[in-house]
């Protein structure tokens, strides 16, 4: 299958796609303009709000409000008042470090890692937010932190570390939310591109964006095997994400930076958003509840 585009965003390094099932939208951002992006999936109207920070994820939560990843902080921004509430600061001693993905548990906790901007090995980490704003570090040594998932019983975390080409499996304990390593679930090979941010379906399998592999792939997390591969016309796939009211539509982020102007003029696309009708259902993502 090939996807097509959705948004010609033109975005320097679009993520975190997100579908929001009561607006029937779908937003995401571009990390590096500071630009989140609303897409109303019937009118297919385009709403932005710009910010004077690294946005780098977004997530659902109450009401008109979504969590933000801004630099090295999490906040809470109302989307129709446009007030922003800064929740918890992350690495404020570390200059050089942000933000990079982020996702909600089934118990509301706000799940993030961070990234070097130079990406330098090893100077990120993966932290945990309780409802009490409790910040907990739960993985270091962490180079460029990615895509996160829980599987379909709430007893598995998947885990991507982009460099390690692999997808951690870790033992999940919803009431305490501790983690405990399991297994390495998928290997990618080099020459497949690196994975990024991916989603999970009602069949449990992962929805992977592989950077520098054009395209979305599909791996089951129980066997290490590739099933399926969505094709983009862009090198850079960053993350994707279920959308629409029946969740049968994958859209997915793509970047344009560190590319060449002969790369650029060979694959116009990226940087746009693109979306393929799936033959599987995906499974809809937890919000914040507090």
């Amino acid at each position: 299958m090939e996807a097509s585009t959705l948004y010609p965003s033109k975005c320097i390094l679009a993520e975190g796609p997100l579908w929001h099932k009561e607006r029937k939208s779908c937003f995401w951002v571009d990390i590096e303009s500071g630009v989140l992006y609303e897409y109303d999936w019937h009118t297919k109207e385009i709403r932005t709000w710009s910010f004077d920070y690294k946005v780098t994820l977004v997530i659902q939560a109450l009401q008109n409000e979504v969590i933000l990843g801004l630099n090295r902080s999490i906040a809470r921004f109302d989307l129709d008042t446009e007030k922003l509430e800064w929740l918890v600061d992350l690495e404020n001693a570390l200059p050089n470090n942000r933000c990079n993905d982020g996702a909600c548990d089934r118990k509301g906790r706000i799940w993030v890692g961070t990234m070097a901007m130079d990406t330098q090995e090893g100077a990120g980490a993966l932290y945990c937010i309780e409802k009490d704003g409790h910040l907990q570090k739960k993985l270091e040594n962490v180079t460029i932190s990615n895509g996160l998932a829980w599987s379909l019983d709430n007893r598995t975390f998947y885990y991507i570390d982009t460099p390690t080409q692999k997808v951690q499996s870790f033992l999940f304990n919803e009431e305490s939310g501790e983690i405990v390593f399991d297994k390495i679930a998928v290997q990618i090979p080099a020459e497949m591109g690196s994975p990024d941010g991916m989603a999970i379906d009602e069949e449990g399998m992962l929805w992977i964006a592989h950077y520098g592999g054009f395209g979305v792939y599909r791996w089951d997390p129980n066997t290490g095997k590739l099933l399926e591969k969505i094709t983009v016309p862009a090198p850079n796939i960053t993350s994707c994400a279920f959308a629409g009211e029946n969740l049968d539509m994958l859209i997915i982020t793509t970047a344009s930076e560190n590319m060449s102007e002969v790369d650029l003029k060979q694959y116009p696309g990226s940087g746009n958003i693109f979306y393929v009708k799936t033959k599987v259902k995906g499974t809809l993502p937890f919000r914040c509840t507090w």
